[in-house]
């Protein structure tokens, strides 16, 4: 838990300050931000795994701030935590990314059961075990390496074996090129100019034995997908 990093964009400081003091004690790293424009800058360019976003903010409000992650950043879990209510602005939010929906006010204990539902659910908690099945055999990530079948061993390196345990932990999601540089390589997708990403699909592929790159699917203009 302690690598985890969460991010809190909330303009009234006692309540930014009570629940980053929350999240802190029980483990968790926090980035925090106090208006729209800061929060939505910072949104886009660090490295988190969760996102806390309230609606009403000086600034961009949490709605636009929803727009442009589904845009520029697909997948980022989020919770929006929001004294509004209403149907409307529950189904909005929903529907514009979000994966929870937490009224203010809330108790300690539910918020953190909902921070960890949420990124139990989006496969962003790093609790992953060390031996996986592929089709064709498992991983091992403990030695970082592929076992077949066959009894045939293929040896990963540190970048082939992050994206492959990222891809599983997705579950069959697609994973965007954005995601994967930011969280696996720990890289801004958008200052980065690199086809590295594409030579490891590649290096997987031929260590996994996928020939017709059925089991590492690439979705034309969204990513890739693997299948278990």
């Amino acid at each position: 838990m302690a690598e985890t990093t969460i991010l809190v964009i909330e303009d009234d400081p006692a309540v930014r300050r009570g629940v980053v003091d929350v999240l802190e004690y029980s483990g968790y790293r926090t980035l925090e931000a106090g208006d729209g424009n800061s929060g939505l800058e910072l949104a886009l360019a660090a490295n988190y795994r969760l996102l806390l976003l309230d609606l009403v903010l000086p600034g961009r409000d949490g709605f636009a701030i929803l727009a442009e992650l589904k845009k520029r950043r697909p997948g980022q879990p989020v919770i929006i935590l929001s004294a509004r209510g209403e149907e409307d602005d529950r189904v909005r939010g929903l529907g514009l990314g979000a994966d929870d929906y937490v009224m203010k006010p809330f108790s300690v204990r539910e918020l953190l059961a909902r921070v960890e539902a949420v990124l139990r659910r989006t496969c962003e908690r790093s609790a992953p075990a060390q031996r996986r099945s592929i089709p064709g055999g498992e991983v091992d990530f403990g030695e970082s390496r592929i076992e077949h079948e066959d009894g045939t061993i293929e040896e990963l390196s540190e970048r082939e074996a992050g994206l492959l345990r990222y891809l599983l932990e997705a579950a069959g999601r697609v994973v965007s090129r954005a995601e994967i540089l930011r969280h696996v390589w720990g890289l801004d997708p958008d200052r980065t100019e690199t086809r590295t990403l594409d030579m490891h699909v590649m290096h997987l592929r031929a260590k996994l034995r996928d020939r017709d790159q059925s089991i590492l699917v690439t979705v034309r203009g969204k990513g890739w997908r693997l299948k278990s």
